[in-house]
């Protein structure tokens, strides 16, 4: 059986489960964001103090090959903690975690979350300030950012997932366009513009179909500038000349033709791929399951690159996307929890065996990178060179672009709410409907007034 490297096509369900997920909190059923706005220090986690601690602890992840992954991790943090028994589940989290956190039944030590759902659980999760103090400066700032609520961090860093720039360089060759001397959003146009002149009627820049993940694709280029939807507090910040420089970015990409729009790797997407008539995709890291899966008769004409440049000098990435992991305070031994999260992620043997070879990765897993700065050294790759990528070093290539990711702030609760204003006015735009500043204006004032006020 060929496994897909971290199943983004998995991934892409998991995303939306988020989307649910979070509607679902803001909806109905008790408030679980409402709380004390201190953290006080009995809320932050502290690790045991035992040399030898014992006990047993539940963790629940997803189904799936990063199950397998992390499950396969448990012998050798069973060398360094043999008093501890994990029982680690395979979980609907989008489905369960809720009424779990709400109900206080069976709670589980730690739990496997996305990013953009971190904030909505604060108020049931411990604080790991304190056991992540010996490594947070080693941590990509961007993830501790993305899960600080309040002064607190509330997630254990997984992933960083940059944006890359792919790109088929045998079909852009041909046409005589050397796609490594792109820099800029500009360079980007103006090479779209080349390969349209030089094949008639292809439209070579993947423009999101999906509001969804057209909106986290939006947020993967406001993170090159270093913004985002909102600010630190928690305020509302779309009308900025960063989003009118994005928005007319993809608004020029539409009206000039320039853009194959469809939803991700669904069966158009793949087609306008596979015949050169898409040639550049600006997207996170995983895009790299497409040739090394969906894309048979393309695989290994593909290639990545950093993202181009907002202004010349500018950052060559934003995050899109991304998980941690969490400890709820109701779980019964998350102090041990914790231990096992910090072998994973912050102990060599561990978070090696996560991203090395391994029996589920023959390659080892490329369709992210570690957030522990320390394991994404550029020099000493995890994971093997692509085939699919023509025997690219895509290691290298996404480390450096994740180390220039800005530091960004905490992932509002009502993110994936905004979807029915900002990513549905995005697709408007696409369709010609709206102009950038109608965008900016109409789901400002959509988010504000159904989600932020409401709040």
């Amino acid at each position: 059986m060929n496994r897909n490297p971290n199943r983004p096509a998995s991934r892409l369900a998991a995303i939306g489960g988020v989307a649910i997920a979070a509607l679902a909190l803001t909806a109905c059923g008790p408030d679980i964001t409402s709380g004390s706005d201190d953290t006080a220090a009995s809320d932050r986690l502290q690790a045991p103090t035992a040399e030898q601690p014992e006990g047993e602890i539940t963790i629940w992840d997803r189904s799936g090959d990063l199950y397998e992954v992390f499950d396969a991790v448990i012998d050798e943090f069973n060398e360094k903690y043999p008093g501890i028994t994990v029982h680690h589940e395979a979980v609907d989290i989008n489905a369960k975690l809720q009424n779990t956190l709400i109900t206080g039944t069976d709670v589980p030590d730690g739990v496997f979350l996305d990013d953009a759902l971190v904030s909505s659980y604060a108020d049931h999760l411990w604080d790991v300030s304190d056991v992540l103090a010996p490594y947070v400066d080693d941590i990509a700032p961007q993830k501790i950012d993305a899960t600080t609520v309040d002064g607190g961090i509330y997630g254990v860093p997984y992933d960083l997932n940059p944006g890359l720039l792919y790109y088929n360089a045998a079909a852009l060759e041909a046409a005589g366009i050397d796609a490594t001397t792109i820099e800029t959003y500009d360079d980007l146009l103006d090479a779209a513009r080349a390969y349209q002149d030089a094949k008639p009627g292809s439209k070579p820049i993947h423009l999101e179909q999906s509001a969804f993940l057209g909106q986290l694709q939006l947020e993967m280029y406001a993170s090159q500038l270093g913004t985002s939807i909102a600010d630190a507090d928690g305020e509302l910040r779309l009308d900025s000349p960063e989003y009118e420089q994005i928005l007319t970015f993809l608004d020029t990409v539409q009206t000039e033709g320039l853009g194959t729009r469809a939803e991700y790797l669904s069966p158009t997407d793949i087609a306008e791929l596979e015949n050169g008539n898409q040639v550049f995709y600006p997207w996170a890291i995983w895009f790299d399951f497409a040739p090394q899966q969906l894309l048979p008769e393309t695989s290994g004409d593909w290639r990545a690159m950093e993202l181009p440049a907002w202004e010349d000098g500018g950052a060559r990435s934003g995050a899109m996307g991304g998980s941690s992991f969490v400890l709820p305070k109701d779980g019964e031994n998350a102090d041990l929890a914790w231990l096992f999260y910090e072998f994973l992620m912050y102990d060599e043997a561990g978070y090696s065996a996560v991203w090395g070879v391994n029996d589920i990765y023959p390659t080892g897993l490329n369709t992210s990178i570690p957030a522990y700065l320390p394991a994404a050294d550029p020099t000493e790759p995890l994971f093997q060179p692509l085939e699919a990528l023509g025997g690219q070093d895509l290691w290298e290539v996404a480390t450096t672009a994740g180390a220039q990711i800005p530091s960004g702030t905490a992932i509002p609760s009502w993110w994936n709410g905004a979807v029915d204003y900002l990513g549905n006015d995005i697709q408007k735009m696409l369709d010609g409907d709206l102009t950038p500043a109608e965008v900016i204006s109409s789901s400002t004032e959509g988010i504000q007034s159904n989600l932020i006020d409401r709040q």
